[in-house]
């Protein structure tokens, strides 16, 4: 039955070509405005190089203080002595790193002035991340210990300084000290903000007592990540953290309260939104749903006008095949199948057209170092989409027509 409905409606579709055309034009720009906000979304917060573990990564980052007084203190804020206070104890995690964000800055190399972005991270970032390094290795944890001075660079920065020529074992200056580069890495696309930056340096370098006992960190901010032995060890990390928190001290002596949890990115941002400790996500991703259902909700409706359209032309049809004992479910089945199916054609085309424009966008350079694309997980949540919008575009004119009665479906619906 499902092989003669697939044919049925690919009869429809070439019998009728401008409503076929109208149909897949309002499918493919609805689909195509999703599948590449989809695309966005997972290179940003799907395990893309270098946080290819991502699925296994928790971080400690977004968070609130708060006071008596009912005000608060908001954002990437801990300081390093709370990390190493509550974090780095932590026994359940296979590594736990303490690393800043960038901060933006610029160095002087002969004539030139070269902007980039300073990371200050331990050795176990490295363990962590899953960096590509084309010559060299990190620095090492003893020679964090000892705040040697070396860095690791990236392409980039090896390009504009370097002049494109090997970096590994010479020497670079940045703020009155001489760095020895120990490595080279790939560029990282600044959407990737946890790990991105053009040099790395040993975390004593920051320009702040890494050790002064306070909750707020200084500019340019600072988190942890820890990394599970295995997906499984996920909640027990999580729980371990919450344990840590239960005796936390406040040096400042005006903070009260903290809200803060070790967790995925988007957990913390959901945390950050509706103020929950467990940062559900679930709130965050019905918001994300209700985005794009209402997105989806204009064309949807013209798309029921078409196909309502389309399903009056075929009243005759309805009506003899009422008058020979098809349901009503038979019916409504049918021509929900052929909606789905048209719509699953016009998000195929989405899909070509997205990986086009991702390419073109790709090789313009407008974003450094990003490459979208449409791996598996956007393919599936695209088919998701359009599968989604077929039934909410198709429902509504299939039932309408599947409860005439045969004289009426022969008389055009009326």
């Amino acid at each position: 039955m499902l092989k003669n409905y697939i044919k049925i409606a690919f009869k429809v579709m070439l019998r009728n070509k401008l409503f076929t055309f109208i149909s897949l034009f309002g499918i493919c720009f609805t689909l195509l405005f999703l599948i590449l906000l989809s695309s966005v979304i997972d290179y940003g917060f799907g395990p893309v190089k270098p946080e290819s573990k991502l699925e296994r990564t928790l971080s400690i980052t977004m968070g609130a203080l708060g006071t008596e007084r009912g005000g608060n203190t908001m954002g990437p804020l801990f300081s390093p002595w709370f990390f190493r206070k509550y974090a780095k104890p932590m026994t359940i995690p296979e590594k736990i790193s303490i690393s800043s964000y960038y901060s933006p800055d610029v160095i002087y190399h002969g004539n030139k002035k070269i902007k980039l972005g300073i990371k200050y991270t331990d050795a176990e970032f490295w363990e962590i991340c899953d960096f590509n390094f084309l010559e060299g290795v990190p620095y090492t944890g003893e020679e964090v210990a000892a705040t040697a001075q070396v860095a690791v660079i990236n392409q980039r920065m090896q390009n504009e300084y370097f002049d494109g020529e090997s970096a590994v074992g010479k020497i670079f200056e940045y703020k009155d000290k001489r760095f020895l580069v120990k490595g080279v890495v790939e560029n990282v696309s600044i959407i990737r903000i946890m790990p991105y930056s053009d040099i790395w340096l040993p975390m004593g370098h920051a320009e702040i007592d890494l050790d002064k006992p306070t909750l707020i960190g200084g500019f340019p901010g600072w988190y942890a990540s820890l990394l599970a032995k295995d997906k499984r060890d996920i909640p027990a990390i999580k729980a371990e953290f919450q344990q840590q928190m239960e005796h936390i001290e406040f040096p400042e002596g005006h903070f009260n309260s903290i809200l803060t949890a070790a967790s995925s990115y988007q957990e913390a941002l959901a945390r950050q939104m509706f103020r929950r400790q467990d940062g559900n996500i679930l709130p965050f991703m019905m918001i994300l749903l209700g985005v794009a259902t209402i997105f989806m909700l204009l064309p949807a409706i013209n798309l029921v006008n078409i196909n309502m359209s389309r399903i009056y032309e075929r009243s005759s049809e309805i009506g003899i095949r009422k008058a020979y004992g098809a349901s009503s479910i038979v019916l409504t089945g049918q021509f929900l199948v052929e909606n789905i199916i048209i719509t699953l054609l016009g998000g195929i085309l989405s899909v070509i057209l997205a990986v086009i424009i991702l390419a073109v966008f790709n090789s313009s350079g407008i974003l450094a170092d990003t490459i979208f694309s449409i791996n598996y997980r956007v393919f599936l949540v695209s088919m998701g989409f359009a599968l989604f919008f077929g039934i909410l575009s198709g429902v509504y004119p299939a039932w309408k027509m599947s409860r005439l009665e045969p004289v009426q479906a022969m008389e055009g619906g009326e």
